[in-house]
């Protein structure tokens, strides 16, 4: 596996009540922010990111509330659609009308919006984000922020099933294709119920 720096280990769930959750993270959480986040995603003409399925490369704009970011992912998927990571490589962007430019010169274009607000924690090595998604509902997002030391991703990812299942969430069902590719191709989300 590449650096760490460069790996993004997460998870998105859908669960049954988030208020144990809330209640612990309250508790027990350092609070980070509440913001506004706009996603366009991209794709461009020279390579259709959506000819593939599942989508396996996502190239995104955030303009999380007035500050803009530039990210790529690449989820590495199983035999059986499922992802424990994906490369991840994000920068602050300094101006965003320049980026849109350079976009359109080279005909990259917008091919789906994600509007959410996010509420932030920090609890020891997670970062556990609670999303409320226009048109998709609410999600619980949970980042592994440590060091691998030996750690596989899939062992990372079972770890923070287990971290929410202790605060008795309720059934948690996984999402594996990320916010884009519900609102882009809804019935096809590859999806698992713990």
């Amino acid at each position: 596996m590449k650096n760490k720096k460069f790996i993004e280990i997460e998870i998105q769930v859908q669960v049954e009540t988030t208020k144990n959750l809330l209640a612990f993270l309250r508790n027990n959480a350092k609070f980070i922010s509440k913001e506004r986040q706009i996603d366009i995603y991209y794709n461009p003409a020279h390579r259709n990111f959506l000819s593939v399925k599942p989508i396996n490369e996502w190239l995104r704009i955030r303009n999380s509330s007035g500050k803009y970011s530039i990210n790529y992912k690449y989820w590495h998927y199983d035999k059986n659609g499922k992802s424990d990571y994906g490369d991840e490589y994000e920068t602050e962007i300094q101006n965003i009308e320049a980026v849109k430019k350079i976009f359109a010169a080279l005909d990259i274009k917008p091919s789906v919006t994600v509007d959410k607000t996010r509420r932030i924690w920090r609890y020891k090595n997670y970062e556990v984000a609670i999303d409320s998604v226009k048109n998709l509902g609410k999600f619980i997002e949970v980042e592994y922020k440590g060091e691998l030391n030996g750690k596989t991703p899939a062992k990372i990812n079972n770890g923070m099933v287990l971290f929410l299942k202790e605060q008795n969430c309720g059934k948690i069902i996984r999402n594996y294709g990320g916010y884009p590719y519900r609102i882009l191709f809804p019935n096809e989300a590859k999806k698992e119920e713990y």
